[in-house]
């Protein structure tokens, strides 16, 4: 016999599988519930398709035991439902083994004797004294539709919302119809809605990002640091990360990306792309620094500038070459066709790891070798400027003699 747990649920066979589901946790009232959320659903913006599983469809004979009467027997409600079980149900009473074969065997009435109502309630019990005491005096039997089956999570009863979106941003598409229940739908005591599906997996997403970004970037400061050894070179180096992410969300917002899982992988690999063109910037810098150095033409102001000219612009092709390497890399996986497998997840890797290490490379090349200059000047034994003003040896205009 069914249980008389509570409603039930079934979902039909033709259903699609749902992109986003909700969970209506409930007590009782689980269909009325859903077919509101339903409706509502179905006129939200970016909605291909809601559908409510319908918890009733089950026409099924419930026997209720009259406590107070089994007890006036000696009988409990388990010696009934026992006999329910084994007379009208059927139950395994041993089990035949024919070779290697093992065969249960059930008994239960022929079906002359349970095939209608009245056949039922002849059925007898018999009890402690012996006596045969038909069932209909100890337990009520009547028709009742209910569902087929029980869907329970938590312990608690579970009906189900199967919504289709049309939209690649699930949370945004979440957060408003959560905002649309909340106005239009009255929940009773007990009743709660949680989202499930590919929400739920965003979320659990999101929530291990959390951790992983961090230490992402604790472990590139820390290869930094052992390749620098000096706290102020990892954090020029490091300034390279908020470059690229102007490149990266400028980039995302022209393709009409959303933020998902692959556009984090993809941020978080741009932050190893920023390192190393960060590295390869501050290496030039450096080896133009010791160089000056080394040759007693560090004195001023003005020589700071020309080693910084010496490292920065002299030697822009092999920085942009380095960066090109990276960018051809990645610009195939942008022109993959989109019905190709996994290409909607590579484009959305390579998507911010290509305007990132671009905007990177250029404001490198434009702020890297100022910062350089403001953090340089204060080991040089003479800080003051010449009084000619400086320029750049590319601004100087070229001068003609015209001798006799």
């Amino acid at each position: 016999m069914p249980p008389r747990s509570g409603p039930k649920t079934f979902t039909p066979r033709t259903l699609r599988k749902p992109v986003v589901s909700i969970s209506v946790r409930v007590w009782i009232g689980i269909q009325k519930l859903a077919v509101q959320i339903e409706k509502e659903l179905a006129d939200l913006p970016n909605t291909r398709s809601a559908f409510a599983e319908r918890t009733v469809g089950g026409y099924f004979l419930d026997f209720t035991v009259n406590r107070e009467a089994a007890a006036r027997y000696g009988l409990k409600v388990g010696d009934v439902n026992d006999i329910i079980e084994s007379a009208i149900g059927g139950k395994n009473i041993t089990t035949t083994v024919e070779g290697r074969e093992r065969y249960p065997v059930n008994t239960r009435y022929a079906r002359d004797f349970r095939e209608d109502l009245d056949a039922l309630k002849r059925v007898l019990v018999p009890t402690p004294t012996g006596a045969q005491v038909p069932i209909s005096m100890l337990a009520d039997i009547q028709h009742k539709t209910g569902p087929p089956s029980v869907r329970s999570e938590n312990g608690k009863l579970v009906g189900f919302v199967f919504v289709d979106v049309t939209t690649s941003d699930i949370d945004g598409y979440v957060r408003k119809a959560s905002q649309l229940l909340g106005q239009r739908i009255h929940y009773p005591p007990g009743y709660y809605i949680e989202w499930a599906g590919q929400f739920q997996y965003l979320q659990a997403a999101k929530e291990r990002l959390k951790i992983v970004i961090p230490f992402t970037l604790l472990i590139i400061f820390v290869l930094i640091y052992i390749n620098t050894r000096s706290v102020v070179k990892t954090g020029i180096v490091l300034l390279a990360v908020p470059f690229s992410l102007v490149g990266a969300f400028w980039l995302l917002w022209l393709l009409g990306y959303n933020m998902s899982v692959a556009v984090w992988v993809g941020l978080i690999a741009l932050a190893g792309l920023d390192a190393e063109t960060g590295v390869v910037m501050l290496l030039y810098l450096d080896h133009a620094w010791d160089k000056f150095c080394g040759e007693g033409r560090m004195r001023n102001m003005r020589d700071l500038y020309d080693a910084v000219i010496e490292g920065a612009v002299g030697r822009v092709r092999p920085k942009i070459m380095t960066v090109c390497a990276i960018l051809f890399g990645l610009l195939p996986i942008m022109w993959s066709p989109a019905l190709q497998a996994g290409a909607d997840v590579m484009k959305r890797i390579a998507a911010p790891m290509i305007g990132g290490i671009v905007t990177s490379g250029i404001l490198e090349l434009l702020i890297y070798p100022v910062i350089y200059v403001i953090w340089r000047k204060r080991e040089l034994p003479d800080q003051t400027e010449e009084e000619a003003p400086f320029i750049p040896p590319a601004l100087v205009p070229s001068k003609l003699t015209i001798k006799k």
